[in-house]
């Protein structure tokens, strides 16, 4: 929020955007306008280069020869640099296991791997002459498709996880009935509207400043610094605002910035890289593709006595982010129910693919979906209500609440959120109506599901659960702020700046939003995980205490009254007897040299996590929430709308409902299409197919529920003392999209008369939902 000057209101009863009123987004009129400032929309300096990745064009090979003779003879070029160009060490793995190039050095492992970078005075000149190189290649064997390999043999790319309680294997063979069976859950693409970008200005002796749109500036920072052989403190990274990250911006930026550093330094102009869309899709990683094998025992009733997972990843080449990615997924394959023994294990595997990155609930949706899965093929089997069989294998209150990394659900609230939900929605009514519906109805079907959603939150590797924010408080009484999270439109500033209002009780608009930068606050960690508000909302209300700690002390010592007379309220402080303005008091304290600015810091208590023994406490908390969706299906085509979605989430109090709602319906529609049409397709050559807007689907305005009623949970509040008992928003309203795939799965199962698992796997294309409905029918008229 900008600073207006205004004067404050100093006989408010309440200050002008605190903490739990709904506050529009501090940007969101300027991203309607198209007045937001982007990186790409930045002034350039004078003399500004621009930079264009060189592809391969094989999926696995040895380069033989490289001729770039031809590139840096083309109008406009400066300069071609290769993996010999990088001064630092050549590698940009986020975990350290120096197993990502900043460019590829003799040998290519996917298609599209970035082999040189162009630098030229504009940007298209530096595109048409990566055209002209001339590589050659010794083809090597290659593999994109997990489906052909074995996750208990074949390469990882980082050590597996395996979580277990109890004796599975034994569970399952003493239970009456058992069953199992695999399922494929599709990757996805970001489709950030702002791609990937990154501008290096040189600056004196080893500085460099980044502007790149990043999720993690810190991590650009230490990367750059590397790639460069240079110390940390020589690198600046700064980002206002991105266009959208969802996790394709926590590890992806760091080669755009790394190259257009090396240029940068190189030639002492300021270098920028700005990908276009086709080159972002194929050289930069998705959400991670599953397939997961399951076996499960349970009793007539549908009370699931144990499980076995395999949850096999396509990693792509490299690590990345992979690790802890899969171990997300297994600590997600609960989701809301007790499985009274359990195995799971994860494959992390290798493939000639661009390696998969961080996404939006980083694994956790995928090991819901694995869960959901079981509780369909149980009821089936049964021939019971599959929300009859959610209900009764959710997590209990005092018992049945440990989960498969041994952590003691404490929170649980799952079952009251269904009920509320199941009453608000009608579900019984409209399943009434929807049997006597599809009974009279020929060729359209309809489905329903009520699906619901557990989510952990924090980082589960623990070091990352900490955060830094820097407050000044200027002598007339506005306010400076600045925390290491990044805004990608998800509202997190203006969030925390109404945490900084209320500390201080002054107006919204006396705090000023300020770009996260690594000058101001070091060693960040990652704007993901859920945890943005959470951990920089403490940080900032951290050091805004204090400096009002100081401001109380000074304040009762000058007007000599006791410590708890001083009172901060709108706009004003009173101080004994009197009042006066929260400016005057600043002003006051500055004159006698007390101290306006403090360094706010927050680490999240209680957590532990030891991988080794697949246990401990990862998540401080848990989100809830559930979503019922209806569909309808068209049996000749496989097309299907959905018809209404009813939502009810839990945010605990949320700092802002406006933004939390927002959140709640982007989430709710990414996690559909990632579910239903967005589908990431690989040719017999490894080359990506669906790399640009006109062969990858992401939901359209015209593809939301034509009914969609979002409502926040008005009676939970955080269980732990989160920054005002707040929960964490921006993953977990994401897997509340499984109720569309499964009121699709329903709408498939009624041309069966709901006696077989459709066994619908994701994406559930048009396509795939045919082949589901066609599948059924030859399976009833086999049976017949």
């Amino acid at each position: 929020m900008m600073n207006k000057h205004a004067t404050p209101n100093l006989r408010a009863e309440k200050i002008t955007g605190g903490v739990a009123t709904d506050q529009r987004h501090d940007s969101g009129h300027k991203h309607v306008s198209g007045t937001a400032v982007y990186i790409d929309d930045m002034p350039e300096p004078a003399g500004t280069l621009h930079g264009c990745l060189g592809l391969s064009a094989a999926t696995h090979a040895t380069i033989t020869s490289m001729d770039l003779s031809a590139v840096r003879a083309a109008p406009g070029v400066v300069d071609v640099l290769t993996a010999t160009d990088v001064p630092g060490e050549n590698d940009i793995s986020p975990t350290g296991r120096h197993d990502e190039p900043v460019l590829a050095d003799g040998k290519v492992q996917f298609y599209g791997q970035p082999i040189f970078c162009v630098i030229a005075e504009t940007r298209e000149q530096a595109r048409r002459a990566t055209r002209l190189a001339k590589v050659e290649y010794k083809e090597l064997p290659f593999v994109t498709d997990i489906g052909e390999l074995d996750p208990r043999k074949d390469r990882l790319v980082t050590p597996p996880l395996t979580l277990k309680r109890g004796d599975a294997a034994a569970a399952i063979k003493a239970a009456p009935r058992r069953l199992k069976g695999q399922m494929r859950v599709g990757g996805q693409e970001h489709f950030y509207l702002e791609g990937h970008i990154a501008m290096a200005v040189p600056g004196e002796d080893q500085d460099v400043t980044i502007y790149s749109s990043t999720q993690h500036p810190s991590e650009v920072q230490h990367m750059v610094s590397h790639a460069l052989g240079v110390p940390s403190n020589a690198i600046t990274v700064e980002i206002r605002r991105m266009g959208g990250g969802f996790g394709g911006k926590e590890t992806q930026g760091n080669q755009f910035a790394a190259l257009a550093a090396i240029a940068a330094k190189k030639h002492h102009r300021a270098v920028k890289i700005r990908p276009d869309r086709d080159d972002d899709m194929i050289a930069t990683g998705k959400r991670h593709d599953f397939l997961v094998d399951y076996e499960v025992g349970f009793d007539d009733d549908g009370n699931i006595l144990g499980v076995d997972f395999m949850f096999a990843a396509r990693c792509g080449f490299s690590s990345d982010l992979s690790g802890p990615v899969t171990d997300r997924a297994l600590f997600h394959c609960d989701n809301t129910y007790f499985w009274p023994a359990v195995h799971a294990q994860s494959a992390p595997l290798y493939t000639n693919t661009v390696s998969n990155t961080a996404f939006r609930g980083f694994g956790g949706p995928q090991g819901m979906v694995g869960a959901e899965r079981v509780i369909d093929e149980v009821a089936f089997a049964v021939g019971k209500d599959p929300l009859e069989i959610r209900k009764k294998n959710f997590y209990g209150t005092s018992d049945r609440n440990i989960t498969p990394y041994h952590q003691t659900v404490e929170d649980n609230i799952i079952q009251r959120i269904v009920a509320e939900l199941e009453q608000s929605a009608g579900y019984a009514r409209r399943r009434r109506e929807i049997s006597a519906f599809n009974a009279n109805s020929r060729f359209i079907k309809r489905g329903l599901a009520l699906t619901p959603v557990k989510f952990g939150i924090s980082f589960t590797a623990t070091h990352y659960n900490q955060a830094g924010a820097l407050v000044h408080v200027y002598t007339d009484g506005s306010v400076h702020l600045n925390h290491g999270g990044t805004e990608m439109g998800q509202g997190l500033y203006v969030k925390v700046a109404q945490v900084v209002a209320e500390e201080f009780q002054i107006d919204l608009d006396q705090v000023k939003i300020t770009a996260t930068t690594t000058g101001k606050v070091p060693n960040t960690s990652a704007t993901a995980a859920s945890s943005g508000s959470d951990l920089n909302g403490m940080a900032a209300q951290n050091g805004a205490r204090q400096i009002k700690d100081r401001l109380t002390d000074f304040a009762a010592e000058k007007y000599q009254v006791p410590r708890d007379q001083v009172l901060f309220l709108p706009n004003r402080v009173r101080i004994g007897n009197q009042e006066i303005a929260f400016a005057d008091l600043v002003k006051q304290a500055y004159m006698a040299r007390i101290q306006l600015s403090a360094a706010g810091f927050y680490k999240t208590p209680k957590i532990h996590w030891n991988r080794d023994k697949g246990q401990g406490r990862p998540f401080y908390y848990f989100a809830y929430g559930a979503s019922c969706s209806e569909v309808s299906v068209d049996t000749l085509t496989g097309e299907y709308m959905v018809e209404r979605t009813d939502i009810l989430h839990d945010t605990g109090r949320s700092l802002n409902r406006a933004i939390d709602i927002g959140q709640i319906e982007g989430g709710f529609i990414q996690g559909m299409g990632w579910l239903t049409t967005e589908e990431l397709w690989w040719d017999g050559k490894g080359r990506l197919r669906t790399h640009a807007p006109s062969t990858y689907k992401i939901p359209l305005a015209s593809d939301r529920p034509k009914i969609f009623n979002v409502t926040l949970a008005d009676w939970p509040e955080a269980s732990e003392p989160t920054i005002h008992r707040s929960k964490a928003v921006g993953e977990p309203p994401f897997p509340l999209g499984m109720s569309v795939l499964h009121a699709l799965s329903d709408a498939v199962a009624s041309v069966a008369d709901h006696r077989i698992c459709p066994r619908l796997d994701a994406p559930a294309t048009p396509e795939r939902v045919l082949m589901a409905i066609e599948r059924l029918k030859n399976e009833v008229k086999a049976g017949a």
